[in-house]
């Protein structure tokens, strides 16, 4: 399977999850897709067979808004049912919410309040090891996500545990709702601050690009000692000149017209893939 490709086949699935439900996180959608792609296709022990397993791999998307892409990763890989997603999502009464539902199968947590994610997997990986399993837990954040205070209580005590088999990702997109995270609450030296905290700290040039991601988790994999931060730099929209870079993206339903270009892009892009 051509994995790079099926990236955008699979920004294809978010946007119509999107465009039936008459809303969603877009830009973050799009920017955090290759993580989820390299989790779930090449590192999580993680299946509709072994879900309830306790000696699974476990996956917390903290950054809840863009759930989107999470929906049609679980579908693809046969925890949900892509034709029911596409008639129920965000709709009344539906499961098919606009953030995690741990209602539905595959997902561990309800999320989207953010600051959340990082102090529950630190929890996970520490009861994990308590129970004498040596299972990974991964939980991808945003960068706006970075201003919340727990944030940082869960990356001083992911330290002090030495929980080397957990795994934060940081969707560094540069944006946010309200703009820009440098002139919403800057970063600064972000690398240098969670090394500082006694993290591992992967910084990724380009997390869109899926041999990048996959070799940071490689690393992460063979870390001993101390748990690791990857830093994925991303782009907001990635996959077209219409969303990409572009704060009003953050949450939006494209037009027809829009739609139409999208999806062309995405194409031209599965093509130089090819």
């Amino acid at each position: 399977m051509n994995l790079k490709a099926k990236a955008y086949d699979l920004r294809k699935d978010a946007l119509d999850i999107i465009v039936a439900g008459g809303g969603g996180h877009i830009g973050g959608d799009m920017s955090v897709m290759e993580v989820l792609v390299s989790l779930y296709f090449n590192q999580m022990n993680i299946s509709p067979e072994n879900m309830d397993d306790p000696d699974r791999d476990y996956f917390i998307l903290s950054k809840g808004h863009s759930v989107e892409a999470y929906y049609a990763v679980l579908a693809e890989k046969g925890f949900l049912d892509k034709a029911e997603l596409l008639e129920k999502f965000s709709k009344f009464g539906s499961p098919y919410i606009g953030h995690p539902n741990n209602k539905l199968p595959g997902i561990e947590m309800n999320s989207g309040s953010l600051g959340h994610g990082l102090p529950v997997s630190v929890g996970i990986a520490l009861g994990n090891r308590m129970s004498g399993r040596d299972n990974r837990v991964y939980v991808v954040m945003g960068d706006g996500e970075m201003a919340e205070g727990s944030i940082w209580e869960a990356f001083m005590s992911g330290a002090m545990y030495k929980l080397d088999h957990l795994c934060a990702i940081i969707d560094r997109n540069h944006l946010q709702i309200s703009g820009n995270t440098e002139d919403v609450m800057a970063h600064g030296a972000l690398a240098e601050k969670i090394r500082a905290f006694g993290w591992h700290v992967i910084e990724v040039a380009d997390g869109n690009d899926l041999d990048q991601v996959d070799a940071a988790f490689a690393e992460a994999k063979a870390t001993v000692g101390k748990p690791t931060c990857i830093i994925s730099n991303t782009v907001k929209g990635c996959g077209s000149s219409v969303m990409e870079n572009k704060a009003a993206w953050h949450h939006k339903v494209p037009t027809a017209e829009e739609y139409a270009q999208i999806v062309k892009d995405f194409e031209a892009r599965k093509e130089a893939l090819a």
